[in-house]
């Protein structure tokens, strides 16, 4: 189920303005729904003292500021500013033929503004700027409009600029309609299948429907789903809605409303669903068309009604909460478990630099740029190792949960969560727990309902030295060992009834490794005749088997932009050489090959990881004479869809089918998916499928979309919430033939024990200095009382001096 003041602004280190698209099924938060919503030491040698010194005044562990520096260019993926969004959102309503309400004013039959925020500048202009000298690219706003007013409501892309820091250009700026970077050529437009779903789709077609039927569901559940402040029951149900022979199709169930703050509703199913035909915006011609209960449809409410009451009908159990749907400290506790667990510190404080305006991060050889959207969350942009752009750009794409089932929710389910929006949803971090208590913690902003919400400490930066060495060896006479010590950057996202973690972390290797993580509440199926889609997990519950798949885009430029994809298979054969007698040896050896057209590019991971893909630069070898570049590897969970043809996403999740696909580089392909593509799955505004056009693949400027995920069939172990340690994918990109040697020979944090005899001779730390802080156990953790939600500035009126607090996640 998916359901400042200057002051602030400064404080404020991370932004993007972003909307909420207005989301189907409910229930949602009600504003969802009417929005949319330092350098290395010297190698001297030196061997630890047994005698230890303490400095009279010791900082404290938790100090851990980061070395502020100055990015080498503005960040052109930084996001509007306050200003910049406040100005565009006033300009707007100055549009007479725009014929907007302030989204606090609008109805179901009014136009309204859901986002507004930086378009991202094309590639050409960018490299260009960074590059070779040239200016700056011109600053636009992409805006999102709900044109409501209308039989036939639509979303509506539109771009406004050009922009300037003090936001609109007088007599300059302009909008026009924006569909150069979507495959569909309709002026930015598609259609809106939610523009009812705030009051007439429940009162006057859902509720009414539930009242046919109250006499049964108080004697099956004690309760009723009427619209009422008392009601127990809530109904909501499947996403996209069936779009089939031009007709909307709802398909709606009964689930059972939480009975005190946790959120376990999509635990609590209770079998019974409904059909209906909501083509159309006049509920006058809505449908009823049946209801399934216990492996049986109903074509009419009497039908139900009758057989309800007739001797021998089963009646179904119910789905009670109770401690084993909460999340909470439950059973005995385990030995030991009341003394404190071991906790990391950062004894010498952040090893790493950050410019907080520019939005621009170093550690060690690497450096990015941080950017973040409303749809998609957190992305990374002209990644750089030793000075060398690797990446221009990193970054989720899409998410995709295709749920199957018996009943009609599970199987008509297939949420794509950009539609709901991953910025918008990245809420304050939980230091100590998300993050190490000593990371740096930084905010992140979107735009809703003509105001900006900063998701305070929603980002978190750190360093962290894994349980594991780097690099270990040991002979007769020494032992040597490297730290295997790695810097990340992560957010969570919690989209409905599932928490995303991403994270992307660098290593002294010269590797990126990119993960996800998927935790919370799954969305569970009634048990009856579910047995082939699921684990029966409780009383009278099923796992409902699921497919997570994640699409990222990995613009690489290795050495240029020009690359190309190698691949090497690793094969077994039967070979005879010229020393082995004339017999043959039974064998392996590589097949090398190259990925040259785009006819040839939606790949699969091969068999038994025998085969490797790699992105090359042909006109850039190493010493020896091999060419240089960056292999691609799952790392675990990188999966494509099981469903072959969804007959829900029809096409408009054509980028889930497989693992690792390559298209040359286009200003006009930006993202594999846009967020309404749900709303029109036979023509939505990004068909992947249209990327690929017989294009040559080889030394061009390319890009890789790569799937993440895992097959989900949730058992026992899932309740109350999925966790952390299973629900894990990831991915890794490794220099390949790069450099001349291992780069992590360059870090002091080795160590080399010569030994022998029973002595050892010598302990060579390569100039290693010893950190030192004050830990403090009391308390042990750092003070969770400072947790605050997310902070909000009104921007029509732009109101910067009267922020409040508010917090609101789609359940």
């Amino acid at each position: 189920m998916k359901f400042s003041s200057r002051l602030l602004l400064a404080a404020s280190i991370f932004y993007v303005h972003s909307a909420l698209s207005a989301p189907s099924p409910d229930p949602k938060a009600a504003w969802v729904r009417q929005g949319r919503a330092r350098k290395a030491a010297s190698k001297i040698g030196r061997r630890w003292s047994n005698e230890t010194s303490v400095p009279p005044i010791l900082n404290s562990c938790s100090d851990s500021d980061y070395t502020k520096t100055l990015a080498p260019k503005v960040n052109v993926w930084g996001g509007l500013t306050d200003v910049e969004a406040a100005s565009v959102t006033q300009w707007l309503f100055a549009q007479p033929e725009l014929n907007l309400t302030v989204s606090d004013d609008a109805g179901e039959w009014d136009n309204s503004i859901l986002l507004v925020e930086l378009m991202h500048p094309n590639k050409t202009d960018v490299l260009n700027y960074l590059d070779n000298a040239g200016p700056a690219p011109t600053r636009f706003a992409h805006v999102v409009l709900s044109h409501r007013a209308s039989e036939e409501p639509t979303y509506e892309d539109i771009l406004v600029g050009p922009i300037n820091a003090s936001g609109v250009r007088n007599g300059t700026t302009t909008w026009q309609p924006l569909d150069y970077p979507y495959t569909r050529k309709t002026a930015g437009r598609v259609r809106n299948l939610d523009a009812d779903s705030e009051d007439t789709l429940y009162s006057q077609w859902i509720y009414k429907i539930s009242a046919t039927i109250s006499d049964i569901t108080l004697d099956l559940w004690q309760g009723t789903a009427l619209g009422h402040d008392n009601d127990t029951l809530s109904i909501w149900g499947i996403d996209p809605l069936w779009q089939d022979d031009g007709r909307i199709v709802r398909w709606d169930a009964f689930w059972s409303n939480p009975v005190d703050q946790f959120d376990t509703q999509t635990l609590l199913p209770l079998g019974l669903y409904f059909r209906s035909d909501v083509t159309g915006r006049d509920p006058s011609q809505w449908k009823f068309e049946g209801w399934y209960y216990n492996g049986i449809f109903y074509e009419t409410t009497d039908a139900f009604r009758n057989a309800y009451y007739t001797a021998g009908f089963e009646k179904l159990g119910v789905n009670v909460e109770g401690d084993w749907a909460r999340s909470d400290q439950n059973g005995p506790v385990l030995p030991l478990d009341t003394a404190h667990p071991p906790v990391s510190v950062a004894p010498s404080g952040a090893r790493y630099a950050v410019d907080a305006e520019s939005k621009w991060i170093q550690w060690m050889d690497f450096s990015f740029f941080v950017g973040y959207q409303r749809d998609t969350g957190l992305s990374l942009w002209d990644i750089r190792y030793k000075g060398e752009r690797v990446l221009y750009e990193l970054g989720l794409q899409e998410a995709l949960a295709h749920y199957a089932g018996q009943d009609p929710l599970q199987s008509g389910t297939a949420y794509l969560d950009s539609y709901y929006g991953f910025g918008p949803y990245a809420f304050e971090l939980v230091k100590g727990y998300d993050c190490p208590a000593y990371a740096t913690y930084l905010n992140t902003s979107f735009y809703v309902s003509e105001t900006t919400h900063t998701h305070l400490n929603s980002l978190c930066l750190f360093e962290y030295t894994a349980d594991y060495p780097l690099q270990r060896h040991s002979t007769s006479d020494y032992v040597s060992a490297t730290k295997n010590t790695y810097f990340t950057i992560r957010s969570v996202s919690t989209v409905g009834n599932y928490d995303y973690m991403f994270s992307y972390s660098f290593y002294m290797d010269g590797s990126i490794n990119v993960e996800v993580r998927a935790s919370g509440y799954i969305q569970s199926a009634y048990y009856a005749n579910n047995e082939e889609y699921g684990y029966k997990i409780h009383d009278n519950l099923s796992g409902s088997m699921h497919d997570h798949i994640l699409n990222f885009k990995a613009d690489f430029d290795i050495l240029g932009t020009n690359n190309t994809v190698a691949v090497v298979n690793q094969v077994p054969v039967s070979q005879t050489y010229p020393w082995s007698n004339g017999k043959a040896r039974n064998t392996m050896k590589l097949e090398k090959s190259y990925i040259d057209s785009e006819d040839r590019s939606r790949l699969f991971w091969g068999a038994n990881s025998a085969t490797q893909y790699s992105v090359i630069n042909k006109d850039a070898v190493n010493a020896y004479g091999e060419y240089r570049g960056y292999r691609i590897a799952p790392s675990l969970g990188a999966i494509h869809l099981t469903v072959e043809d969804s007959s829900n996403l029809v096409s408009s999740a054509r980028w889930a089918n497989h693992d690792l696909q390559i298209t040359k580089q286009h200003d006009t392909e930006p993202r594999a998916a846009h967020a309404y593509n749900n709303q029109d799955v036979h023509n939505p505004p990004i068909n992947f499928d249209a990327f690929f056009n017989s294009e040559n693949l080889t030394q061009t400027d390319l890009v890789l979309w790569l799937n993440l995920g895992m097959h989900h069939i949730p058992h026992t172990g899932d309740l109350a919430n999925t966790v952390f340690s299973t629900a894990h994918a990831g991915l890794s990109f490794s220099p390949l033939n790069y450099l001349n040697g291992d780069p992590s020979r360059q870090t002091v944090n080795q160590v080399r024990i010569n030994y022998g005899g029973g002595n050892t001779s010598q302990v060579e730390t390569f100039g290693q200095q010893q950190g030192s802080c004050a830990v403090e156990y009391t308390p042990a953790e750092v003070d969770l009382w400072g947790y605050k939600g997310d902070v909000v500035v009104r921007k029509f009126p732009f109101d910067p001096n009267n922020p409040f607090y508010q917090t609101d996640g789609i359940v």
